[in-house]
């Protein structure tokens, strides 16, 4: 009985003994696990605070991202058999290693995603990591430059003999993107938006770049394109194609449509605004204070809106237009830095974010200058300056200026700037009585609304 007893529990510390190794293996497991999950939650913080998720959907239980809007490009670059036969295979691959680099090059320039390249294939996407309205057509774009550098890396090369021929197919859908690297964070994508593009490249002719009639549809307004035909997508039906020709007439600099003009960056910077516009309100709903009753958000919206009104009215220039409205985005942004001197801290704003948009630096001069014009009381210059001053001071000529001007009254009590409403009230009409607007389209909507705000608001003073 005794020795039963024992080897029972022998048995038992046995069984213990290996359940024990086998939770120790488990925790391992799960720690090696935990650490992996932790790297993988790292680069998402890391990309979310470099504002690159925005507008994308974190897949629950994946490490993928989808993203609403990507615009995918496949570029197929074969040589023409017959003539690299007679070439040595060094001197192949180091000109496809040139051609592949100017085209990375290139790529970027146009803040396009490089995702792989296979072998001759050369795969890109527009609208990630980070969400933008412009990717259809910067895509475009850079394929039409990447044709434009091969035709004259041919033509440096060869004359008129051709050994390299490309094969582009663009279009844009919702994709999933999956991320990979530690030091270096690359993607790759997924979905029927990257399989259209690879099927359209497929059937792309020489030289050619075939777009589906999604991107069609968003780049349009920028490049002649004549209808191709249609490819039969499963589940889809039938896609229409259309071939890019190039730059449309007024929008380019040379005959081939290659090189974009000034009219084309400020059309293309009337587009991208909406971008910006998003950025800088998201930092605004943010980061500004929340006795901001006046300044806030919704007055950023009106000024921009109506510095587009009375701009047009006024026979402003497509470019006038784009720095009047970056102008009155930022006009008050500066709030989420300081109270008092805020236009100067909008213009600083402005220079740091508008070169990755784009902007010269005669333009940002001309937009901080602008900005600065708001500062009370207001000494406009020229008829821009004259435009945002008049939009910036609309509501004192609009049905709403009581509602509005206590907003005013309780941003400046917050401060404990003003106390007393009578007094508040008495400002006001001191105020108004000697402003002035500056242009003839405010005076029109706004100068007989004012005289009203006026009597108003003296038979409220006691």
């Amino acid at each position: 009985m005794d020795s039963v007893s024992k080897d029972q529990l022998l048995r038992r510390i046995a069984k213990l003994v290996r359940q024990t190794k086998e939770l120790e293996e488990q925790v391992k497991r799960l720690e090696r696990e935990k650490e992996r999950l932790l790297e993988t939650s790292e680069k998402y913080r890391l990309i979310v605070e470099n504002n690159e998720l925005k507008g994308t959907q974190v897949i629950e239980g994946e490490k993928s991202l989808r993203f609403n809007m990507v615009t995918v490009l496949f570029a197929d670059i074969r040589g023409f058999s017959n003539l690299i036969e007679d070439m040595d295979s060094a001197a192949v691959m180091d000109e496809l290693d040139e051609i592949f680099f100017e085209f990375d090059k290139i790529i970027r320039k146009y803040h396009i995603e490089k995702i792989r390249t296979i072998g001759d294939t050369f795969m890109c996407a527009g609208g990630i990591p980070a969400k933008n309205i412009t990717n259809p057509v910067e895509v475009v774009m850079a394929a039409v430059e990447l044709r434009h550098f091969l035709r004259e890396y041919e033509k440096e090369k060869r004359g008129d003999k051709r050994i390299w021929n490309l094969k582009t197919g663009i279009h844009t859908g919702p994709v999933t993107a999956t991320i990979s690297g530690k030091n270096k964070v690359s993607y790759d994508i997924k979905g029927r938006a990257v399989n259209t593009a690879s099927r359209i490249e497929a059937v792309s002719e020489s030289d050619s770049i075939l777009i589906s009639v999604m991107t069609f549809e968003l780049v349009k307004e920028f490049f002649r394109c004549e209808f191709f035909g249609k490819l039969p997508v499963k589940y889809t039906g039938n896609i229409q194609m259309y071939q890019v020709d190039g730059l449309l007439p007024g929008l380019c600099m040379d005959g081939q449509g290659s090189v974009a003009n000034d009219a084309f960056r400020v059309k293309f910077g009337l587009i991208q605004f909406t971008d910006i516009q998003e950025v800088i309100l998201d930092k605004m709903e943010r980061e500004l204070p929340d006795f901001l009753f006046y300044h806030n958000v919704k007055h950023t919206v009106d000024v921009v809106t109506e510095v587009e009104l009375i701009g047009w009215a006024e026979g402003c220039t497509d470019e006038e237009i784009l720095l009047l409205k970056t102008a009155a985005l930022f006009h008050d942004a500066g709030h989420t830095l300081s109270y008092d001197d805020h236009e100067y801290q909008g213009t600083l704003l402005a220079r740091e974010m508008l070169p990755a948009y784009g902007y010269s630096e005669e333009q940002i001069d001309r937009i901080c200058r602008i900005i600065m014009s708001t500062k009370l009381p207001p000494r406009p210059t020229d008829l821009l300056e004259q435009i945002i001053c008049d939009s910036d001071l609309d509501y004192l000529g609009r049905s709403d200026f009581i509602p509005v001007s206590n907003t005013l009254f309780e941003e400046l009590k917050a401060q404990d700037k003003i106390s007393n409403i009578n007094d508040w009230n008495k400002m006001q009409v001191k105020f108004i009585s000697g402003h002035q607007y500056f242009t003839g389209t405010a005076r029109r909507l706004r100068e007989v609304n004012k005289k009203l705000q006026i009597e108003r608001i003296q038979s409220l003073i006691i």
